[in-house]
């Protein structure tokens, strides 16, 4: 597997890994229909929205690294009470 792919898998580097593969395993079952999948996209987009945003914030604050690992991200999720996308 290249580097890259290895990186983008890795759910420390890629914080909407679980959204990008609902969106892949959907355009699989919808024989790649875009349309049957636009919720997955949207859930998707809004995810890495979100994650960037906390990265910009963090990055402000100095704080590293910009991308929450894992188990921040799961902290931060959890202390939210639900899913903010």
């Amino acid at each position: 597997m290249p580097m890259v792919t290895r990186r983008l898998r890795d759910p420390d580097v890629n914080p909407c890994l679980s959204e990008s593969d609902a969106s892949t395993r959907c355009m699989a079952e919808n024989n790649y229909d875009k349309e049957s999948c636009s919720s997955h996209f949207l859930k998707y987009k809004n995810c890495r929205k979100f994650w960037n945003s906390v990265m910009i914030q963090r990055r402000q604050n100095g704080v590293k690294p910009p991308m929450p690992t894992a188990a921040e991200r799961d902290e931060i999720l959890g202390g939210l009470g639900k899913m903010p996308y």
